[in-house]
């Protein structure tokens, strides 16, 4: 699926962990069933989505464990701070999740949060977890990758 624009759209909040974490196969664009206090919250940028993941459940998505704070205006009602909030998606990307969840192995996590069009929006990434030695060559990576761009910068200078 392609990625948002960035021109139309306001990110709330970023998952950096996922990748980390995670070998991204799929993404999925998916609209969000908030209250209206959830919203304000997510404009203020009081969301959290380390724990969160995506389950499908009788042919509907749900992202579960997202927190987001409760919103002081709103203190007559107020919302579930971790309630599973349902996952607008058409039916076939969710058969395509649920097939993907299936398989064995695989997890859906929330990869970005963001505002496109006045809208809540999730961006769910579908991968396997990545084994130790996996992430520590990852860090090699970066860390070769920070060196290099390190030397080019002191190599310009002179």
């Amino acid at each position: 699926m392609a990625r948002p624009e960035a021109k139309d759209q306001k990110i709330v909040v970023k998952n950096r962990r996922a990748l980390f974490d995670y070998e991204i196969d799929e993404r999925f664009e998916a609209g969000l069933v908030l209250v209206g206090s959830e919203v304000k919250s997510m404009r203020a940028g009081k969301v959290d989505v380390t724990d969160a993941y995506v389950q499908v459940d009788r042919g509907e998505a749900w992202l579960k464990q997202l927190y987001v704070a409760p919103f002081e205006q709103a203190s007559a009602f107020p919302h579930e701070t971790r309630r599973p909030r349902k996952l607008l998606l058409n039916g076939r990307e969710i058969e395509e999740i649920h097939r993907a969840l299936a398989r064995g192995g695989a997890t859906a996590v929330p990869m970005q949060i963001y505002f496109k069009g006045g809208r809540v929006k999730v961006e769910i990434g579908v991968g396997r977890g990545k084994k130790h030695y996996d992430k520590r060559a990852d860090i090699a990576k970066k860390d070769a990758d920070r060196d290099a761009r390190v030397a080019v910068r002191q190599a310009a200078r002179r």
